[in-house]
This record gives C-alpha cells, sequence and structure tokens, in this order.
C-alpha cells in the first residue's frame, strides 16, 4: 500500500511562499489522482488542490487557492508537489496528501476515497 510524507512546511511571512512536496513510498502513484488537503486549528480538514493521474489540464482548485497555489507531480520521482505563493495568515494549519483509490481524475475532495495520509506538514504563515 502506498504511504505518503509530505515536507516544506515551515514558518513564512504573509505574502511570502512555500514549496510543498508528497513523496511516495511502497509503490507509484502513477493512475491515480492525488490531493492536498489542510487542516487549521480548530477547523475540519479541507481540500486545497487535486491533480489527476495524467497531470497537465487535469487539476482543480478550491477557490481560496485559485491563482496562488499550483500542484504538480513527477512520476518519476513519486512525488506531488504544492506551490504556495501571496501565503495568508488564514492558510496556516497542517497540510496533508493522499490519494484517490478510486478515481484517476480528480472528482470530489470526499476523504473517505483517499487514502496513504500521511503525518502531515505544518505550514505557519504570520509576522
Amino acid at each position: 500500500q502506498v504511504q505518503l510524507v509530505e515536507s516544506g512546511g515551515g514558518l513564512v511571512q504573509p505574502g511570502g511562499s512555500l514549496r510543498l512536496s508528497c513523496v511516495a513510498s511502497g509503490g507509484a502513484l502513477d493512475y491515480d489522482a492525488v490531493a492536498w488537503f489542510r487542516q487549521a486549528p480548530g477547523k475540519e480538514r479541507e481540500g486545497v488542490a487535486c491533480i489527476g493521474s495524467s497531470g497537465g489540464d487535469s487539476h482543480s482548485y478550491r477557490d481560496f487557492a485559485k491563482g496562488r497555489f499550483t500542484i504538480s507531480r513527477d512520476n518519476a520521482k513519486k512525488t506531488i508537489y504544492l506551490q504556495m505563493t501571496s501565503l495568508k495568515p488564514e492558510d496556516t494549519g497542517v497540510y496533508y496528501c493522499a490519494e484517490d483509490r478510486v478515481w484517476s481524475d480528480c472528482v470530489d475532495f470526499n476523504e473517505g476515497r483517499y487514502t496513504g495520509w500521511g503525518q502531515g506538514t505544518q505550514v505557519t504563515v504570520s509576522s
């Protein structure tokens, strides 16, 4: 079973940028959609962005991520990236990645279909 490990989080000032990485072990992600989720303190986990197995135009973003975040993948490296720019304090939270065990293209962020959750990586946006 694929297990995912997130990294790249940290403390950044408002307006700054971070690039998160999600590396797979125990298998490949070539045929699955993969999504980033986040959980802010005291809030439920929510979807952020998704990329389909073919990459390219097969991706979707939540409204708050559009224009600021970019999801990409390198199947040869078994890695999914989330480039985040123009960060805001409300982007603070633990960021997770997970693979969709049913669909190869992005459908929605229903957590029930996603698997391989890692420990997450903490992103803190503060001055």
